[in-house]
């Protein structure tokens, strides 16, 4: 099924409006997903804490409409 760029787009800016957002689409298949978020939102959080961010902006669709989602997040 996959999920379109435009909608992990969308739910991502939604929850980091400030932050800078790569999308690599891994697979070719809009299932693998590789998303670079630099976020003013992550300062002093730890990493583990900053990927759980990520998967609540998805609102329960990752490992559903998105199989797959490498993060690579940090703050600016």
């Amino acid at each position: 099924m996959g999920m379109s760029r435009e909608i992990l787009m969308e739910h991502l800016t939604e929850a980091f409006p400030e932050a800078e957002i790569i999308l690599t689409d891994l697979a070719g298949d809009n299932d693998h997903w590789q998303a670079e978020i630099v976020s003013p939102q992550f300062a002093g959080v730890p990493r583990v804490k900053q990927h759980q961010l990520v998967y609540a902006a998805l609102k329960g669709k990752m490992g559903g409409e998105l199989h797959a989602l490498a993060l690579k997040t940090r703050a600016p």
